[in-house]
């Protein structure tokens, strides 16, 4: 008797269609596709919903649920997307099909395996997230000009290690590197006068969607 094997599947909390609200594609029309499951409780996280829940998809199944968008932009994001071994071929599907794909993780899972098409838009976790011991620091060799390098700030001390990271593994020379403030907690424009003061080779960014919409589910 022939045991036939499952196609491969993923739990997905949610595939939705908005504005990338983040990072150089900031603006553009963008299909997510949020994963559920992440390792990591980052003090901050404004995405607990996708911890637990969502439903098992096949890829083909993802795959025509993001074509019914039309959007030629797809961001694989989470909770933590590589927490799930399927997410690896989700996105060499994706840039199979032809779509421009970027993955938003935690930087503390290994990006060596993702499919070299896709642009990993890699968070690395300052001291006020509380997961500062989780970061993977042999990602950042791993980094090219087409990823991105993202820290996520609370507060000066946040900012301070910042810094001391960017200059003491040369990042600028690697990728872009994004800061953005913790909201409700460190002032956009006190973020924005420290970058200027120390003349960081950054992209200062707010989160676009939340300016749009709040911290609405699906936007």
């Amino acid at each position: 008797m022939t045991v036939r094997s499952r196609p491969p599947s993923l739990i997905v909390s949610e595939i939705f269609h908005s504005l990338q609200g983040e990072a150089s594609r900031i603006g553009l029309p963008t299909v997510f596709v949020r994963l559920t499951g992440c390792p990591l409780r980052c003090s901050w996280c404004d995405t607990e919903h996708a911890f637990s829940g969502g439903h098992r998809l096949s890829i083909a199944a993802i795959l025509e649920k993001v074509a019914e968008y039309g959007a030629q932009q797809v961001c694989v994001t989470g909770g933590e997307p590589l927490a799930q071994k399927n997410c690896l071929p989700l996105l060499a599907a994706l840039c199979d099909a032809g779509y421009e794909v970027s993955l938003e993780t935690s930087g503390a899972l290994d990006i060596a395996d993702v499919d070299p098409r896709v642009s990993r838009i890699v968070d690395l976790k300052a001291p006020g997230s509380g997961e500062c011991a989780r970061n993977r620091w042999q990602n950042l060799p791993l980094l090219t000009p087409r990823d991105e390098l993202k820290f996520v700030l609370a507060d000066r001390a946040d900012y301070d290690w910042a810094v001391d990271a960017i200059r003491a593994h040369e990042l600028e020379k690697r990728c872009p590197i994004l800061f953005s403030p913790v909201q409700d907690s460190l002032a956009p424009q006190e973020l924005a006068v420290w970058i200027l003061a120390d003349r960081l080779p950054v992209r200062f960014q707010l989160q676009l969607h939340k300016l749009l919409w709040g911290n609405m589910r699906g936007k």
